[in-house]
Formats: C-alpha cells, structure tokens, sequence
C-alpha cells in the first residue's frame, strides 16, 4: 500500500513540473489581474476583489484611488458613501467594514504602511491568508504561499495535483509541488488560465496546452 501512494506521489509530482515547464512557456509573465500601483492599493482592491471579478474591480477603483490615497484616508472615510462607490463589486457593506477596519489598524499599528509579513497582515481586519499571500506575493516579492482562490482550487483539481477541497489543504499540497520560487507566478498563470481555457463551464481542451497532461481533458 506504502508503495502504492509513493509511486502516486512521485507521478503527481512528475506530472506537476511537466505542467509548470508547459505553463511557463505559454504565461511566462502572468501577475496579478488587479490593477494598483501601491501595497495598499492592492490589499484595497484584493479585499474587493472577493467574490467579484477582477474586471468589475478595475472599473471601481480608479474613482477610489484618486480620492483616497492613504490609510488615513480610508480610516476616515464615512463608511455610507464608501459603501455607494464600492456598491457594485457586491457585499459592499462587510468590504466597506473591512477596508475602514483594515486602514485603521494600519494607521494605529504600522504608521500607515502595509507591514511585510504573514502574521501581520493576516492579524488585519478584512485581510485573511490568501489576501496576504497576494500582497506579500505580488508586491513585496515573498513567496510565502499559494493564493488558491476559485480558479486555483478548480484546476488543480481538474489536473489532479490535488484531490482536496479545502483551501488551505490545497495551498498545503501546492506548495509540495510547485518550487517555493514559482508560488506566486503559479498562482497568477492558473488564475489567467482558468479566465481565458480552462473556462468552467465551457473548456476548450482543444486549444489547452496541457491537454495531453490533464487527466481531465475531452480530447
């Protein structure tokens, strides 16, 4: 039996880096889908981000960036006009709470700055592991995890790199899998992936450079 799971892991594992070596010639330079130009701009628009599109955030947030441009700024914001220019990204009510909360904490605890690592962030309101993961990922550099957000979780289940369904078991096996290195870049390519082939509803396998590695593939 012992033997049995060893030889599936040593084939999941080969079968992960023949994945990445094809991911890493079609998405060479994917990052993160959410327009920003700063660390809170991007912990702002992650926030946003939940359970809403990427392009439905981007269309918000130029208003947003333009007239708050500091924690200051959005710990004092009054939270029902917030809540209207945030009104379409949904949940608008729990994300303005968030964002108001998360800006708070910035200005009383870290001077305004968006602090650099995991335990930190994650202690902020609004802001759980896989926010922190996309903060420290994609602008501070630190590869501490994988961002498994629906898209992440939907394909590596479909590739078979995982059989879990908890996010953070997921994130766990991932980080198993992809060298620490590439965390964040996987991330991204696996979210790009899922928008423009892997689409769930309606897969093009035909046109999917890991169909023949996909044990998930019609073709």
């Amino acid at each position: 039996m012992k033997t049995k799971v060893s030889a599936a892991a040593a084939e999941r594992k080969t079968r992960a880096r023949k994945i990445i070596a094809r991911l890493k010639q079609e998405y060479p330079d994917a990052t993160c889908a959410l327009h920003h130009r700063s660390a809170l701009e991007l912990v702002v628009a992650t926030i946003l981000s939940a359970q809403c599109t990427d392009a439905r955030v981007n269309m918000v947030t130029p208003h947003l960036f333009a007239k708050y441009r500091t924690a200051a700024d959005y710990a004092a914001a009054d939270p029902r006009v917030l809540e209207r220019e945030i009104q379409s990204t949904g949940f608008f009510r729990n994300k303005t709470k968030s964002i108001i909360g998360m800006a708070q904490a910035l200005v009383e605890r870290h001077g305004g700055e968006v602090p650099q690592t995991m335990e930190e962030l994650t202690a902020l309101p609004g802001v759980g592991r896989k926010t922190a993961n996309v903060i420290l990922g994609t602008w501070f550099g630190k590869n501490e995890g994988v961002v498994v957000d629906t898209h992440v979780h939907r394909l590596s289940r479909l590739l078979g790199l995982t059989r879990q369904d908890d996010p953070v078991k997921i994130e766990q096996e991932l980080m198993q899998l992809v060298p620490r290195e590439d965390w964040t870049w996987f991330s991204h390519t696996l979210i790009q992936h899922g928008r423009a082939v892997c689409i769930a509803r309606r897969p093009r396998c035909a046109e999917c450079v890991l169909n023949r590695l996909c044990p998930s593939s019609t073709v």
